[in-house]
């Protein structure tokens, strides 16, 4: 299938970048038989990260399976603000790191592969997320656990944690039917719902913290530009100094909490 036609297609199926996808469809597929299956999943509506098998993420690939949750360029703010904080002259050597609602594993993997000697912890509730981020994190060293916030987490790290980062669901309810359909058609419901005003996790963060955060340590947060107040004001009201940062080129909003006084021993 020549490189035209597959442009011409996946452009009337409504794909944005259809010149930047034929190249990647005919790069990967591994014959005419598989590529002409590819190009009909994408007209379908399939990520393309699905199909691929990867997403591109802070210059590197992310293992994606289907089903998991794809990495976002936003989320690479995340990446840049934790990578400044931990090379900062007060955080200790080999400290502990956690990527929260980690799907993929594509910061903790990410952090790791800037600052490989960190002690990464990545978690996520979703069976699927966490077998798909072994794959992307443990190679790095870092270990990957299953369960519900930080409840996945080894008792030991109580109190220990320098730097939490996460990308926890902030999609309010109602506006996921308004959502592109490769997000609200094949991504897991459990990775984009945040509740009724997308902070419900948010909330839980700001609560249970606190015990896991060294004093000093860092609460990030991935929010929307909408919603930056109230998840600054979530976690002032829980204790943390709070700052906002913001990133035009990538599009992508954080939160940062910061545990003051002895908050988290």
């Amino acid at each position: 299938m020549p490189y035209s036609r597959i442009v011409t297609q996946l452009r009337s199926a409504g794909c944005v970048f259809a010149e930047e996808e034929a190249r990647l469809l005919l790069a990967e597929a591994p014959g005419p038989l598989q590529l002409a299956e590819n190009v009909l999943r994408r007209i379908g509506g399939a990520p393309l990260e699905y199909i691929l098998g990867w997403a591109e993420f802070e210059g590197r690939r992310i293992v994606v399976e289907a089903g998991v949750f794809v990495p976002r360029r936003r989320t690479g703010l995340l990446v840049h603000e934790a990578v400044a904080l931990l090379t900062a002259d007060a955080v200790p050597p080999a400290p502990a790191v956690v990527d929260l609602c980690c799907g993929s594993g594509a910061v903790g993997a990410a952090i790791l592969h800037r600052l490989p000697g960190v002690e990464l912890h990545a978690a996520d509730v979703d069976p699927a997320a966490v077998a798909c981020a072994r794959r992307n994190v443990e190679p790095l060293g870092g270990k990957v656990h299953e369960g519900d916030l930080f409840h996945a987490l080894p008792p030991g790290l109580r109190g220990q944690v320098q730097l939490v980062a996460v990308n926890a669901p902030y999609v309010p309810t109602d506006a996921i039917r308004t959502m592109p359909p490769e997000a609200r058609l094949y991504e897991p419901a459990l990775s984009l719902d945040g509740g009724p005003d997308g902070l419900d996790f948010h909330r839980r963060l700001a609560a249970e913290a606190p015990e896991w955060l060294a004093p000093g340590g860092n609460l990030l947060i991935e929010t929307s530009r909408r919603q930056a107040a109230g998840t600054a004001a979530i976690l002032a009201a829980g204790g943390f100094a709070v700052r906002t940062v913001r990133s035009e080129e990538l599009d992508g909003t954080a939160v940062v909490g910061t545990v003051t006084g002895c908050a988290g021993t």
